[in-house]
């Protein structure tokens, strides 16, 4: 099985790229060699390659300055998607397009099932869903998956920021308002490729089990850490105003994996736990 994959240095392109399995071939394209607004590019770097899969990992994930340059924004999630989704059908590949929890409105109290409406609230939301409507509409074999809450070993992310905190200090305020459910890179690459072997076509929430508060995450994170002398505050969202509004509620049903009987993430604590010891 050939994959190419999109936004190789990202924290899940690297991820991807860096696994070694049997029966797999994994090449990544940065942005230094892939630019993915150009479909001009995008068609000959992947009629080069001739890749069975695209994972497309690339993408614009600046939540709060989306804000202020929708048009970037929107020229990387929306365009570079299309190009992205035009190229792989051209070659007959199949595509994985990685979304976001951010396409919902967050204003919910029951995990959101794929079929769910969609209703984001910022510019990359809305520019994530374009993705996925350029996704549904150019390419007819494709798995969209939705994930949320990303950390891993490269690049950065919430876990390794709490971490480079509790060396600075020993006080902190995180917030206990905004709950959804950490997703690993290790965990999610795993699945995507196990999903991307199938022909079973369809949009997909995928994180790890379980739900938690960022509060509760930076919790975890401490005592598994054995850092147990930083003292945690909850706080509100309100306390921490930024740009682009945070879904107070981001927890995604794992339909599509129950019913297509393939295997779900394990528990978000369990995965934290591998990753801190890696």
């Amino acid at each position: 099985m050939r994959i190419l994959v999109t936004g190789a240095n990202g924290q899940l392109g690297r991820e991807l790229v860096n696994l070694s399995l049997d029966g797999i071939e994994i090449r990544g394209f940065g942005r230094d060699t892939l630019d993915i607004t150009n479909l001009a590019q995008c068609r000959e770097v992947f009629a080069g390659y001739k890749p069975q899969i695209v994972i497309h990992c690339a993408a614009y994930t600046a939540v709060d300055k989306a804000e202020s340059e929708p048009d970037e924004a929107f020229r990387v999630n929306a365009v570079g998607t299309r190009n992205v989704a035009v190229a792989a059908r051209e070659i007959g590949a199949k595509l994985c397009y990685i979304s976001t929890d951010y396409v919902f409105d967050g204003m919910g109290s029951t995990p959101y099932n794929e079929i769910d409406r969609t209703n984001p609230r910022t510019v990359y939301g809305k520019s994530k869903l374009a993705g996925e409507q350029a996704v549904t509409s150019l390419h007819d074999r494709y798995f969209i998956v939705r994930t949320s809450w990303v950390y891993g070993k490269y690049g950065n992310n919430f876990v390794q920021t709490m971490l480079k905190l509790a060396g600075e200090r020993d006080h902190l305020k995180v917030v206990h308002d905004q709950v959804g459910s950490p997703t690993y890179t290790l965990d999610l690459a795993l699945f995507l490729l196990e999903l991307a072997g199938t022909d079973y076509y369809g949009i997909y929430h995928a994180s790890n089990s379980g739900v938690c508060s960022w509060y509760e995450f930076a919790q975890a994170i401490f005592e598994d850490s054995g850092l147990t002398r930083m003292q945690l505050e909850p706080c509100t969202t309100d306390e921490f105003p930024r740009p682009a509004p945070r879904p107070a509620y981001s927890v995604m049903d794992h339909s599509a994996i129950r019913t297509n009987g393939l295997a779900d993430l394990r528990h978000w604590r369990d995965a934290l736990n591998h990753y801190l010891k890696g």
